[in-house]
């Protein structure tokens, strides 16, 4: 059997549905499943991923493609009565893209096809509309020769900006025919003087021209950098979908709006969206014009509101999750374009998967399964300080939510460059486009002076979880000079604002901030997790208040403390330089002795802290450079300290620099070469054990010997700790504190030997960061020069620090937990590198049988979620038997 390439839509018919959503993409498939089930659909045709796949490899397409594209056209002229290039009765079609998974704006749309210098004729005769006509022309000629010639597009607004003011027209509107005509006129013969090419006039060039460019589209700059932020794969592909143009711009019983079937910002279940009368689509996406709120549509097309809200209705029930329409009204009938679902903010996806629970679409499983854990993070950071005095120079759309406060950038690409070298920026807009998305990616916050609620910059930053503030209007962008103005103050580049997402303000200055506060469903959707998981959730933690954090987030014990952090507080670094520059034990211990209540008042607000719950605390793990003076004038101010001779103290510093510190003198390694060290903290763990429980309280110490790599190491660790143990309990009394000597496996070898190792440590955590590092080989702080390089060509499928690299590091981590258990049963395994927040990596951690992760205490929740989810991916989901009901209509 041949393999099929084209599949039609359509006319109450279609050759696919929302099963073949790979194959037809996510557009493509939703159109065919609409057809299916009697929603109003304009007739059209998709050509597949496997389309797309072989003319990115071959540059070519299959033999029998244009036939089949032939036929699929000749069905929509029947459907419409209309030819393709009929110069009478026009049918005109758009072409777009459509992957799998939703990349709004990412590639490339193309409006009107099918126009030339006979054909808008036609168009005008038949509509009895000519400016309608030129209009449509216009449009289709700027896109063209933008998306598929490659004539930057401020070319086209520069030259019609330009005719507006030769006709003194206000808005696009207001141009006439026949300078809509000069307008195609003028475009056309610009492009032909860029590109030293003719535009096309038959239409059937037009389109192959078109299906090219959308194929091409998949690769451009703006869609490859969104796969690398989604983490994308890129041979997914995109299909490509042609459809009979529908035009919201043939007066004003015509109009084209966005919608979404719960609010998208905060769940709310009400028909959300904008619109605009007598307008193309792109106005409302682009932010061209200032849509109006689709409860407007109600007085305005009240016929059409009611069939939109049923089909929205019929969508969400059928879909069973929140649905992104697209819909144009041509002269009072709707039609629908085009239905995925909805990106929505960490909020209303919370909200909307415990409220749907509640309708019985779905099930307590599916709510735990319906939120990204990775969205959990936009809940869980400060907002504004309500209490603040605060000097508002606009208020805009609070498009996504959230707080953020940075330095104003007007140029996408100084945004990605700074906001990547760690400076806060707000990039500042008139409109954002897809070629922004870099800079949008860097910045802390966006800010437009354009569009609304679902333009370009709304939908891509609350995907991204980014505060953005949309559709300010009296903020006035100069992007030539790098300034704006607003509210009587002028903005300059390099001032700081502060975007309050939650109300659409924009403040002058840097704004205070408070802690978020929970909601009632973001609880219940967490207590349903907790109650799906096996895997427990613990926290980094280095001070009481991270402690505190991580256990207010559902942490259920510190997997991570890292004593190290502790030392570069004020008061003790010099203590600790003292300490690594001592020549001989007698002023090494006096050094340490000095450590001593400070480390033990640490781990006693800890322990307070973790009340009931177990604490992990590794020894010190950097190499001792690291807390060493730099400069010279650090080195004098230490030897002024000391009494040493500058000179001496420099020499003694430059001895302890190494080549390749991550493989050098660092953690066993020190307490094997300076066993004082591990003796001090030790006695400061236990005796801060011992001092909070005689107030009552239960500790849980479980102290972990980093970078082993011999059993002969970690054995001997563990002697010195013991009877450190031995000694703090003859001096305390009463009952021994229990306690627990393990080890972290960052080392290869320590996984190979993990059943050595485990015959005398009693737990393990795997540092999945250093474990990264040494199994592939290379630096963290360095790799960034060539990673996203490796990412984007397909040799990693993602960021191995950021994601766990399950084919290497993942397969030391099966063996050494599976090698680790089999010399001691029931052995505690649990994960404490950064990895443990990552949901992809949480899920893997949950097959392998660990018993806990560990991450930053912002990041529990989302590691609860995670590990919930992970459950249940590996058993049958509950499903809601109540889902096929009818619900209610939405308002």
């Amino acid at each position: 059997m041949a393999e099929r390439y084209v599949y039609s839509f359509g006319g109450g018919e279609a050759e696919g549905g929302k099963e073949l959503k790979q194959l037809l993409g996510g557009k493509g498939a939703n159109l065919c499943e609409m057809t299916r089930i009697g929603v109003p659909v304009p007739p059209g045709f998709v050509l597949t991923t496997d389309v797309c796949r072989a003319y990115l490899r071959d540059r070519s397409y299959p033999e029998e493609l244009r036939e089949a594209v032939s036929g699929s056209l000749k069905r929509v002229e029947a459907l419409t009565g209309k030819g393709f290039g009929d110069e009478d009765d026009p049918l005109l079609v758009s072409v777009r893209s459509g992957a799998s998974v939703s990349m709004p704006g990412m590639m490339d749309t193309i409006l009107n096809l099918g126009l030339n210098d006979h054909t808008v004729e036609g168009l005008a005769r038949q509509s009895g509309d000519r400016r309608f006509a030129f209009d449509a022309y216009r449009r289709f000629v700027q896109m063209y020769g933008n998306v598929v010639m490659g004539v930057p597009n401020h070319d086209f607004e520069r030259d019609l900006e330009r005719i507006k003011a030769e006709e003194r027209a206000h808005e696009d509107t207001d141009l006439s025919a026949d300078a809509l005509a000069r307008a195609v006129r003028i475009f056309r013969e610009h492009v032909e003087e860029v590109t030293g090419r003719d535009f096309p006039s038959d239409p059937a060039d037009q389109l192959w021209g078109a299906i090219d460019a959308v194929f091409d589209s998949w690769d451009n700059a703006r869609a490859r950098a969104y796969r690398r932020v989604h983490n994308i794969p890129r041979d997914l592909g995109t299909a490509v979908n042609v459809m009979a143009m529908v035009f919201g711009n043939l007066g004003e019983s015509s109009g084209t709006g966005v919608a979404f079937t719960r609010d998208p910002s905060t769940g709310e279940q009400t028909l959300f969206g904008e619109f605009l009368v007598n307008a193309q689509g792109e106005d409302v996406v682009a932010g061209i014009r200032d849509p109006l709120p689709l409860d407007r549509m109600r007085t305005d097309l009240p016929d059409a509101y009611a069939e939109l809200n049923e089909a929205a209705s019929t969508l969400e029930r059928h879909y069973r999750d929140v649905q992104d329409l697209e819909f144009t009204v041509e002269r009072g009938t709707l039609y629908m374009l085009q239905t995925r679902t909805a990106k929505r903010t960490a909020a209303a996806a919370v909200r909307s998967a415990v409220d749907m629970e509640a309708e019985g679409l779905i099930s307590r499983d599916e709510a735990v399964l319906r939120v990204d854990p990775s969205q959990l993070d936009q809940l869980l950071h400060p907002g504004l300080d309500p209490e603040a005095e605060v000097e508002v120079l606009a208020t805009g759309l609070p498009a996504s939510p959230g707080a953020a406060a940075g330095l104003v950038v007007f140029n996408p690409d100084e945004a990605a460059e700074r906001g990547t070298a760690g400076e806060d920026v707000i990039l500042v807009r008139r409109e954002t486009s897809p070629e922004d998305f870099h800079g949008m990616v860097a910045a802390r916050g966006i800010l437009t002076a354009r569009g609304g609620m679902t333009s370009h910059a709304a939908v891509v930053a609350r995907g991204m979880g980014k505060c953005c503030v949309a559709g300010a209007r009296n903020v006035r962008v100069d992007e030539a000079y790098g300034r704006f103005e607003a509210g009587g103050a002028v903005v300059e580049a390099g001032d700081w604002i502060t975007l309050d997402g939650a109300t659409g303000r924009v403040i002058l200055g840097r704004v205070p901030t408070v802690e978020p506060q929970m909601s009632e469903q973001f609880r219940t959707l967490m207590k349903w997790a907790d109650e799906r998981r096996r895997l427990r959730v613990r926290a980094n933690a280095d001070t009481p208040h991270d402690a505190e954090t991580g256990r207010g987030f559902g942490a259920e014990g510190i997997g991570l403390c890292r004593t190290e952090h502790m030392f570069f507080e004020d008061g003790r670094i010099d203590a600790v330089r003292e300490m690594i520059l001592a020549e001989n034990p007698a002023d090494r211990s006096a050094a340490l002795e000095r450590l001593l209540p400070m480390q033990r008042a640490d781990f006693v607000g800890i322990f307070r802290a973790m009340d009931g719950l177990p604490v992990t605390v590794r020894l010190l793990d950097p190499p001792l450079h690291e807390f060493l003076p730099y400069g010279a004038a650090e080195i004098k101010s230490l030897a002024r300290k000391t009494g040493q001779d500058p000179a001496r103290l420099r020499a003694q510093v430059e001895a302890h620099r190494e080549s390749n510190p991550m493989l050098g003198h660092r953690g066993v390694r020190l307490a094997m070469s300076l066993p004082e060290l591990p003796r001090m903290q030790a006695r400061a763990i236990f005796e801060a054990a011992y001092a909070v429980r005689q107030e009552g309280m239960e500790v849980i110490p479980e102290i972990m010997v980093p970078l082993i790599a011999t059993e002969e190491e970690f054995r001997r660790q563990k002697e010195i700790i013991d009877a450190v143990a031995a000694e703090v309990h003859a001096d305390a009394g009463g009952e021994p504190l229990p306690y627990l000597v393990g080890t972290m496996i960052e080392l290869p070898r320590a996984a190979l030997i993990a059943d050595r190792i485990a015959e005398t440590a009693e737990f393990f955590s795997f540092g999945t960061n250093d474990l990264t590092q040494t199994t592939f080989g290379l630096s963290r702080d360095d790799a960034g020069s060539f990673l996203p390089m490796y990412v984007e060509e397909g040799i990693l499928s993602a960021d191995p620090f950021q994601t766990l690299d399950i084919d290497g590091v993942g397969q030391l981590v099966e063996m050494g937990t599976r090698e680790g258990r089999r010399a001691r049963p029931g052995l505690k395994v649990g994960v404490c590198g950064e990895h443990g927040g990552d949901p992809s990596s949480v899920i893997f951690f949950d097959g392998v049988g660990l018993d806990y992760v560990s991450c930053s205490p912002y990041r529990v929740p989302a590691a609860r979620l995670a590990a919930a989810q992970a459950t249940l991916k590996g058993r049958p989901v509950e499903s809601s038997e109540r889902a096929t009901e009818k619900a209610p209509a939405l308002a």
